[in-house]
C-alpha cells in the first residue's frame, strides 16, 4: 500500500462512483479500478460494495477511509514542512553575540528575521571571539556577531555595521559640558576600557586611537562588558569609550558625548558564519541581515546632521 493507492481509495470512496473519482484524478477508469483491486488484495479485505450505480463503502472500507484521510493529512503536512525547511522558514537558528551590539542593531535585526519567519527557533548563546570560533567549527552556532575579528580560511566575516564613537563621561565632570570632546583631550584622563579576554580586541583599537593622537592612555580599569564600564563612569571611576550602540544604555550620573577625531573614532560590527555552510537558514538569515543593515545605515544617514545629544 502506498500513498498514491489511498488518494485514489479516497477519491472512489469520496465520488461513490470508479469513473466519477477517475474524471477527478485525471486517469481512465481501467486503471483505477485495478489500483484498488490492488489494494484490497493487499489488505485481504473487501473495501466496497459494488452497486448498479457505482459502489459503497464496506465497514472495513469506512475504517480505512478515516485513517487514509488522517494519514493523507498527516504527509501533506510532513511535506510542507519539509519544503519550508529547505527554504529556511522552518529550524533552528543558534546565534552567538557578545559586547555592546546587544544593546541595539542585533535585537531589532532578530525581530526582523522572526517577523519573516516565526516558524525558526532563534537561540541566543553569550560567547567571546574565540568561544565563537570554536563553537562555529563545531557546528554548535550557526552565525555569531563581534568586533575586532581576525581572517581565518574557513570562517567568513561579513561586516555589518561601523559606528563612530562616543565618550560616557560622569556629569559632573568639566568636560560633560561639551558637546563634543576632541580625542586629544583623553589624555591624562581616567579611563576605563573593555572587554577583557581575547586579543585583538576593543581596547586594542582604542590603545592604537590613542597613540595616534600621541599619547598613552591612563587605564584605570579593565572589565568584561560595556555595561560594566558605563556603570563605573555612573559612580565617578572614570570615563569609558564605547560605540554608539551603548549609548543606550541609561544610567544615573552618567551622559554620552561624541569624540572628534581625525580620521574619524570609529568600531565595525561583523558577523562570522562557517564559509561553506549552504543551509538553508543561513542564507535566509544573511538576506534578512543585508536588506535589515541597508535599511539601517539609510536611516542613520539620514538622521546623522540632526542626531541629538546623548544624555
Amino acid at each position: 500500500m502506498d500513498f498514491r493507492q489511498l488518494r485514489y481509495f479516497v477519491a472512489v470512496a469520496e465520488a461513490e462512483n470508479i469513473g466519477r473519482a477517475a474524471i477527478r484524478l485525471h486517469i481512465s477508469q481501467p486503471p483505477l479500478t485495478r489500483q484498488i483491486q490492488q489494494l484490497e488484495e493487499e489488505m485481504g479485505v473487501r473495501l466496497f460494495d459494488r452497486t448498479p450505480r457505482g459502489v459503497t463503502l464496506t465497514d472495513a472500507g469506512s475504517l480505512l477511509l478515516a485513517e487514509a484521510r488522517n494519514l493523507l493529512a498527516l504527509f501533506e503536512q510532513t511535506s510542507e514542512r519539509v519544503k519550508r525547511a529547505a527554504q529556511g522558514q522552518l529550524g533552528r537558528l543558534d546565534i552567538a553575540i557578545f559586547g555592546s551590539a546587544i544593546l541595539d542593531f542585533i535585537p531589532k535585526l532578530i525581530l526582523s528575521f522572526r517577523q519573516l519567519h516565526p516558524d525558526v527557533r532563534v537561540v541566543l548563546h553569550n560567547m567571546d571571539k574565540t568561544e565563537q570560533l570554536e563553537a562555529l567549527r563545531q557546528r554548535r552556532i550557526t552565525v555569531g556577531f563581534n568586533r575586532i575579528l581576525e581572517q581565518a580560511p574557513d570562517i567568513t566575516t561579513e561586516l555589518v555595521m561601523t559606528e563612530p564613537l562616543f565618550l560616557a563621561i560622569n556629569r559632573h565632570h568639566p568636560l560633560s559640558r561639551e558637546t563634543q570632546i576632541p580625542f586629544a583631550s583623553l589624555a591624562d584622563q581616567p579611563l576605563v576600557v573593555f572587554p577583557t579576554g581575547p586579543r585583538p580586541s576593543f581596547i586594542d583599537r582604542v590603545f592604537s586611537m590613542c597613540q595616534e593622537e600621541g599619547f598613552q592612555p591612563w587605564v584605570v580599569q579593565e572589565v568584561g562588558d560595556a555595561v560594566t564600564g558605563v556603570a563605573l563612569v555612573g559612580g565617578g571611576l572614570g570615563m569609558c569609550i564605547v560605540p554608539e550602540s551603548a549609548t543606550n544604555l541609561k544610567l544615573p550620573g552618567v551622559i554620552y558625548r561624541p569624540l572628534v577625531k581625525s580620521p574619524p573614532a570609529l568600531v565595525d560590527l561583523s558577523c562570522i558564519y562557517r564559509s561553506n555552510d549552504e543551509s538553508p537558514i543561513l542564507l535566509a538569515f544573511l538576506e534578512t541581515l543585508r536588506t535589515f543593515k541597508a535599511i539601517h545605515r539609510a536611516g542613520h544617514e539620514a538622521s546623522a546632521h540632526g542626531r541629538p545629544k546623548r544624555q
